[in-house]
């Protein structure tokens, strides 16, 4: 599920935190930036929870209209297809995803008064009413009113403002949470081991992410030499934090992973300081890169052709 540019912002966010508290040790951050790779499971697992909760409240839902003393037609009408239909059925009875939950200690996570609230208004919705008069729903009737649930809690602040409350990088990592939502609801019911493709790889978190972080603690002063005879009339005091680290990560990356194109590493820090930095950073990082790029080639340290092509 994490890319690496997902990661390389993870790096660049526990880098931050260290520029913040000069408390932080080289294992403090290292420490941080785990956490926040394994925030990122715990993310889609919660959000799966969410759906999987209030999909089950339907249940509640009938037999609430069930003890009404003089229920409606609509009332009698009621069936809790939601939550009995095979599709929510393969993820409440999965066990692995089950203890998934209890491994991460999300089990009881799901807040049951937003869960209710969150039913009552896809109850109101059109697409739920619609979906309820069904006589019989077909598979993709069925993804189509869980996709439909989702779409309307990413819309809802109550739903927003509970995961940011437990998840402050929530808002980082919305947009890969939900592509992976949407794939494993359009992929029910659950597979046995539907989960692996949304775990953290090795590859990308250990193997890349925490050895830049490692050459990072090594190397950070000679990569900071590096730089500054590249900033020419612009005082180094003065460079955006977010600039710096940026610029740093970005030389690593250059050194130690040459199976990496470098016009691949040039771009995915072009696009992260696009979204986390100023708005003359890209700029400003376009134009110190491409001189450290040409320094690093003419000093053979790099080798710009027979390169990787993993981003």
């Amino acid at each position: 599920m994490l890319s690496r540019r997902n990661v390389r912002v993870k790096v660049m966010q526990a880098l931050y935190a260290q520029s913040r508290d000069e408390q932080l040790s080289a294992d403090d951050v290292m420490k941080l930036y785990r956490a926040n790779i394994r925030h990122s499971f715990e993310l889609y697992l919660l959000n799966l929870l969410y759906v999987v909760k209030i999909a089950e409240y339907a249940e509640a839902d009938h037999a609430r209209r069930k003890a009404k003393l003089r229920p409606s037609d609509e009332d009698r009408a009621f069936r809790p297809l939601l939550s009995q239909n095979e599709l929510v059925q393969s993820l409440t009875k999965h066990a692995e995803f089950q203890r998934a939950l209890r491994a991460h200690k999300l089990e009881k996570a799901a807040d049951e008064d937003k869960v209710r609230q969150l039913y009552t208004e896809l109850a109101k919705t059109p697409e739920y009413e619609k979906y309820l008069l069904l006589e019989a729903p077909t598979r993709e009737d069925h993804i189509g009113i869980l996709i439909h649930l989702y779409k309307m809690c990413l819309a809802n602040e109550i739903f927003n403002d509970t995961i940011e409350d437990s998840y402050p990088l929530w808002t980082d990592d919305e947009s890969l949470i939900v592509g992976a939502m949407k794939k494993t609801i359009r992929a029910l019911p659950a597979q046995p081991d539907f989960m692996e493709e949304f775990r953290p790889s090795r590859e990308a978190t250990v193997e890349f992410g925490e050895e830049m972080l490692r050459q990072l603690a090594r190397n950070e002063q000679q990569y900071f030499g590096m730089i500054e005879p590249m900033l020419q009339n612009w005082d180094a005091d003065r460079v955006a934090v977010v600039d710096m680290i940026l610029l740093k990560m970005a030389i690593c990356e250059l050194l130690n992973f040459p199976t990496i194109p470098t016009k691949v590493t040039l771009n995915e820090f072009l696009e992260i300081s696009k979204q986390y930095s100023t708005e003359k950073s890209k700029e400003f990082i376009n134009g110190i890169l491409d001189r450290m790029m040409k320094m690093l080639l003419k000093e053979g340290k790099i080798v710009k052709e027979g390169r990787g092509l993993d981003g």
